[in-house]
């Protein structure tokens, strides 16, 4: 293959199928996103096949003409969207994920509706799930590496480790807009932990609490569990209705960065309105910051806790940028607030694990974190955009943020829908579950977090299909 100076070129070649690839070094693009394109655009299309054998990176490497890194990099983003595997000791293979022909997806076996069951050939379309084989990374490993080495407090610091503490106080800093002095922040295990943390110090029995209709299901049970009366706070297009809220409420939860699960952002004159409200009726304000990180449109707007940290808690997690299963979040908070919840963790001996906290601050102090955000980004734009390709032609909600997008659909459609999709290997979630009360809105949910690109398309072509069968009268009527 003719090339020029600054444009290499080689052809990927097997007995079977003669792949060729070019890096050009004139353009604008990064080599390794090049790469890593060619080798998306054979895979996606088929003229690299399930269980075949690619080079060595550094085989790869010197054909082309450019750094290992190179190489490496492209490999590293194509594993982590799954269209690549390592096997120990042998090499890096194609992945068995292309979609089936024919459109509709063929599961192995069929899947009961039931979620729990999810079996091996099943795609999960569920939201709250992010993309966890994005994190196998040298970073990542370094930095459990690294946290091991610490050795545990006699005496741990029912508020956290300190170092995790600073480096929060900067990354909330700079990502969300969130100033506060280290004394605020308390780490948790979780955005979940800290809100039952804030209803235990701050919640008697019979206190109602008002919470997003629809909205968080955990939140609701957290904080029925400490003994409140749940109120439900109704939501539209643009987030929770500050002007519906009634008097008498302890604690308003709420997601205004991305409203869950309709998907709406609290513009600023409601934001100031809920703040003002909350000062007059002596309300704290729940913050759950979900999903900010995730926006596909513009960028989110600050928090509420930096237009007001008097009246606003401010809770965040790890669970959705890094893994559910890391168990760090945190609690901002005035110094009242965080007192009291110290003297709660220390009295039952409450803890957030020492190696967790750890390397979370080295993946922050090192901008790990930052960089996995911004890749993942736009990973997740990429599903986002292949969920609003295939079902675009439905009413869509909340499809500029997050993990996720709500189809609207009528109730027996949605639930249909549902059932016909768990027999084909395709786990979806209805709307409804969210309502503490009767649902005023219907569809599904789908989330994009947990499933590869290609799986995101065949289940979404799935889903497209089934809900135009199940909009049609037949379907309907037997639906009903």
């Amino acid at each position: 293959m003719a090339t020029s100076q600054r444009e290499t070129g080689t052809t990927l070649s097997r007995d079977h199928f003669d792949l060729p690839l070019v890096v050009d070094r004139d353009a604008g693009t990064p080599l390794s996103v090049q790469l890593g394109g060619q080798l998306r655009a054979a895979l996606s299309e088929g003229r690299l096949k399930a269980g075949e054998r690619l080079p060595s990176s550094r085989a790869l490497a010197s054909a082309l003409g450019v750094s290992r890194t190179v190489v490496s990099e492209a490999f590293e983003q194509l594993y982590a969207e799954g269209w690549i595997e390592g096997r120990h000791g042998s090499g890096t293979y194609v992945a068995d994920i292309a979609p089936p022909s024919g459109g509709l997806l063929r599961a192995a076996r069929p899947v009961a509706a039931d979620p729990a069951p999810a079996g091996e050939a099943a795609i999960d379309l569920r939201p709250g799930v992010p993309w966890v084989h994005g994190l196998d990374t040298p970073a990542w490993r370094r930095a459990w590496r690294l946290a091991a080495t610490v050795t545990p407090a006699g005496r741990p610091d029912p508020r956290g480790l300190p170092g995790l503490r600073a480096a929060l106080v900067d990354y909330l800093r700079r990502s969300r807009g969130v100033t506060c002095p280290v004394g605020r922040v308390l780490v948790t295990r979780g955005a979940t932990h800290g809100l039952d943390l804030l209803g235990a110090v701050v919640l008697r029995p019979g206190d109602r609490v008002g919470v997003e209709e629809p909205g968080y299901t955990k939140a609701r049970a957290t904080l029925a569990a400490r003994g409140a009366e749940v109120v439900p706070c109704p939501v539209d297009a643009s987030g929770l209705i500050v002007d519906a809220l009634p008097d008498g409420l302890r604690i308003v939860y709420t997601t205004p960065s991305h409203q869950y699960p309709l998907g709406g952002r609290l513009p600023v004159p409601r934001r100031q309105a809920l703040l003002a409200w909350a000062r007059r009726n002596g309300t704290l304000i729940a913050e759950d910051d979900y999903d900010s990180e995730f926006r596909y449109d513009v960028a989110p707007l600050p928090a509420l806790y930096g237009l007001d940290p008097e009246v606003t808690v401010y809770l965040g997690t790890t669970s959705k940028t890094l893994a559910p299963d890391v168990g760090v979040g945190w609690l901002v908070a005035r110094p009242d607030l965080v007192a009291a919840i110290t003297d709660l963790r220390e009295s039952v001996n409450d803890r957030t694990a020492v190696v967790p906290q750890e390397a979370v601050r080295i993946l922050l102090e090192r901008g790990d974190l930052d960089r996995h955000v911004r890749r993942m980004r736009t990973e997740y734009a990429r599903r986002r955009a292949a969920v609003v390709a295939a079902l675009g032609e439905f009413p869509l909600l909340g499809d500029t943020a997050g993990l996720h997008i709500v189809v609207e659909l009528p109730p027996d459609a949605a639930a249909w829908v549902v059932e016909r999709a768990a027999e084909h290997g395709v786990l979806l979630a209805t709307l409804d579950r969210r309502f503490g009360g009767p649902p005023s809105v219907h569809g599904l949910e789908i989330g994009y977090g947990s499933a590869t690109e290609a799986q995101v398309k065949s289940g979404c072509s799935l889903v497209r299909a089934l809900v135009r069968e199940a909009l049609s009268g037949p379907a309907r009527a037997a639906a009903g």
